[in-house]
Formats: structure tokens, sequence, C-alpha cells
């Protein structure tokens, strides 16, 4: 794939008419993109006709350049995300010149029609694929999966579908559709500021109590919560009895019909079983 100039060191400005509609004033490299030139259908025609037959790497720059105004507007859909803009910019002229080198003029479609879901593809990727949390496909499937059931089902009901019908439907467990939901859920900074009064700033941070000491108390339960799932059955109800309900040997003994040996035995092999998966 050729590559277009490295497209870069540009600012926003929400508040300048192009062409009649409200889009970005974005300076690249210094130019004023306003200024760029938007081609006509019929120029456009042309220049792809001469990349497909003749392979003109001339018409195809010109034909990128001439068409950065469409990535612009499709940003707009993504003005609500805390994304870098520049990046969602560089992302979408990826999309752009995917949409030259596959476009087939026997179509008889507008370029734009056909570029502007390359585009917002492309976009989308980058934002699943690049976020500050990484998140498994599995999941990512099953989330976007139940958005798209939910969404269908309130068109067409009025309604909201609830969990277990959504789990029902793509064949897994309520906890996994919860669990896919809140993955793909942006992240909040626990820096945030959420109160200034022009002085003393309160970020997320102090209303969570988000200490050195409660950070390590959250890590440490984490860690024993899974080394606890690597436990078997009666080995999960000694560690629980011992160390939540706070009971003796003995008393667990009596409740599992065995020796309190027996007990002491399990609850070593346990401790050490989750010893060996915290190490």
């Amino acid at each position: 794939m050729n590559k277009i100039p490295l497209i870069n060191n540009y600012t926003l400005n929400a508040d300048t008419n192009i062409g009649g509609d409200l889009m970005y004033k974005v300076e690249i490299t210094g130019i004023d993109t306003s200024k760029l030139e938007v081609l006509s259908n019929d120029v456009m025609n042309d220049l792809l006709y001469q990349i497909k037959n003749n392979q003109d790497i001339d018409a195809r720059n010109k034909m990128i350049k001439g068409n950065l105004k469409l990535v612009l507007s499709v940003l707009k859909k993504f003005n609500n995300r805390k994304e870098n803009v520049d990046d969602l910019f560089q992302v979408g002229c990826i999309g752009l010149m995917k949409a030259i080198d596959n476009f087939d003029l026997s179509h008889n479609v507008r370029f734009s029609t056909y570029a502007v879901p390359m585009i917002i593809g492309e976009i989308r990727r980058h934002l699943r694929d690049n976020g500050m949390i990484r998140v498994s496909r599995s999941l990512k499937d099953i989330a976007y999966k139940a958005i798209g059931l939910k969404e269908q089902h309130l068109r067409e009901h009025q309604t909201e579908m609830t969990l277990k019908e959504i789990a029902d439907v793509l064949m897994v467990e309520e906890s996994d559709v919860i669990m896919a939901l809140e993955a793909i859920q942006d992240t909040v900074s626990m820096s945030k500021p959420i109160y200034d009064n022009g002085g003393d700033v309160i970020e997320l941070s102090d209303q969570l109590g988000a200490n050195d000491e409660t950070m390590e108390n959250f890590i440490r339960d984490k860690m024993l919560n899974d080394a606890f799932k690597h436990l078997n059955k009666r080995e999960k109800r000694i560690i629980y009895s011992r160390y939540y309900d706070d009971k003796t040997q003995t008393e667990i003994a009596l409740e599992l019909g065995i020796s309190q040996a027996q007990v002491s035995r399990l609850e070593k092999n346990a401790l050490k079983t989750m010893y060996e998966v915290l190490k």
C-alpha cells in the first residue's frame, strides 16, 4: 500500500462552517483543510478509473487528498469519545485508502456511499482493539451481540430485554452477559476531578478512599479469590468455614462427618494449593 503524507499536528475547532455544514476546522502540518479541494463525482470516477486500470499512483494520491473532508465528516460521529482525535483521523484515512483500493466502478454507486461505512468500520475496529484495558474477543462478541439484541428488541417491542432473555438467545450464562457488557465500558481515571470550587479539587480516588492501603487490600482480595477458585468443593467449604465463618476444625469435622485430623489434612492441602497459585 502506498503511503500518504504524515497527517498530524493539527487543531480542532467545531465552530467553522465548511461547505455549509457544521464541521471541523483542521490544520494538517500547517495547512487549513477547509481550503482543500472537494472533488466532483465525475472527477472521482475518472481518478478511480485511472487507479484501477493504470495503477496510477498520482491519481490515488489525488483521490486521497480530495476526500480528506469525508474523513473529517465521519469523525463527528465519534466526537464524544475520549480518544486522541489525531489517532482517529489517521485511522479514518486508512479506511479511506481501503475504500479507494476496493471500490468497484461497475456497481454504479457514489464513492462516498461506499467509503463512509469503510471509514466508520476502521475507526470502530481501532476503538475495539486499542482500549485502555484489553478485552478478549469472545467477551467483545458477546457484548456486541447483546447490545444488538437489546436494540432490536426495543425497536420491535418497545420494551427492554432481560439479562436472562439475552443469555438464553446467546446460549451463555447471565453472568457472562454482565461481564461482557461491563468489559467494554469506558474506563475512568482515578484522578478524574469530580468537584472543583476554584481551590481544592476532589478527585474520584478521594471519594472512593483509594489510598495505598485500600489498593493493597483490593489486590490481596483479588489474588485470594483467584487462588480460592483452584480448590475442589470440599476444600472450598473447609477454607470458607475456617477463615470466613471462624469455625474450629472440630466444628467443621462434625458438619462434614469426618475426623478432625482429616479436616486438618485437607486444610493444609488447600492452603498449599492456594500458596502455589499465589507464588
